[in-house]
C-alpha cells in the first residue's frame, strides 16, 4: 500500500530534497507541499494524508500548532514533527499536540523514512539521539510545564501572528476575528505570560519555536 504525504518546511530546498528521498523509496508519495503552517492545514484537509511532515518553525501557523488542527481535521493523518530543537519542552508540546513522530533536522535525511513508515503503522518513532528516559523524566515532573500551555489554541496564534510582525487588522483578517477580539486575545496573553512589550514578546516566542528566527 502507497503511503501518502504532505510536506511543510518553509525552506524550499529541505521540501524538494525530503520530497526527492521519499519518492525514490516506491511506497511513499508526496502528494502536497506547504512553506508555511496554514497552507499546511488547507493542504491535509485537503489530501487526507497518511502523514504529514511537519518543520516547528513555519510562518503564519507553526509546526505544532498546525499539527494540533490537522490531527483535529483529519484523524487518520499522523504527523511527523521536524526540528533543530532537542529539547524536552519542544518534544512534550509536539507529542501533547498529537505528533507520533520527533526528527531532529540533522538527521532527518538518514531517519525520515523509516519516521514516515513508523508513524503511518501508527507507532512512535522519536530521533535516535533523543532517549526514551530523558522524555520520560521530563513528563513526570509537574514543574517541567511549559508557559505555553496556559494559552489557548487562538491565542497562540493570535501570538504567532503578531511577533512575525502583522497589523491588528491583518491578525483579524487571517483569523477572521474583528480587531478589538484580536486586541483582547493579544492583551490575555501578554498577561498570561506577563510579558509587557513586544521585543520580549518575540524573544519568548523565538526561545519556544513558535516562529522562526528569520
Amino acid at each position: 500500500m502507497t503511503i501518502t504525504v504532505l510536506l511543510a518546511d518553509d525552506h524550499a530546498v529541505v521540501r524538494d530534497g525530503l520530497q526527492a528521498l521519499l519518492e525514490g523509496q516506491g511506497d511513499i508519495e508526496v502528494v502536497a507541499a506547504a512553506g508555511d503552517g496554514r497552507s499546511a492545514l488547507a493542504l491535509a484537509k485537503q489530501h487526507q494524508p497518511n502523514v504529514a511532515v511537519l518543520d516547528i518553525a513555519m510562518p503564519e501557523l507553526n509546526g505544532i500548532e498546525a499539527a494540533r488542527q490537522i490531527r483535529q481535521a483529519s484523524d487518520n493523518t499522523q504527523i511527523v514533527i521536524l526540528s533543530i530543537h532537542a529539547t524536552t519542552e519542544h518534544i512534550y508540546r509536539a507529542l501533547q499536540a498529537g505528533a507520533l513522530g520527533y526528527l531532529l533536522k540533522e538527521s532527518a535525511g538518514s531517519e525520515v523514512v523509516q519516521a514516515v513508515r513508523q508513524v503511518a503503522a501508527g507507532q512512535r518513532y522519536l530521533s535516535q539521539t533523543i532517549t526514551e528516559t530523558v522524555l520520560g523524566d521530563y513528563l513526570q515532573q509537574k514543574e517541567g510545564k511549559s508557559p505555553l500551555e496556559s494559552l489557548s489554541d487562538r491565542e497562540r496564534e493570535v501570538l504567532q501572528l503578531t511577533v512575525e510582525g502583522k497589523t491588528t487588522a491583518e491578525v483579524a483578517e487571517i483569523l477572521s476575528l474583528s480587531p478589538k477580539t484580536v486586541e483582547t486575545y493579544r492583551s490575555r496573553l501578554m498577561q498570561k505570560l506577563e510579558i509587557s512589550d513586544l521585543p520580549a514578546l518575540v524573544k519568548f516566542a523565538i526561545k519556544h519555536g513558535l516562529t522562526p528566527l528569520s
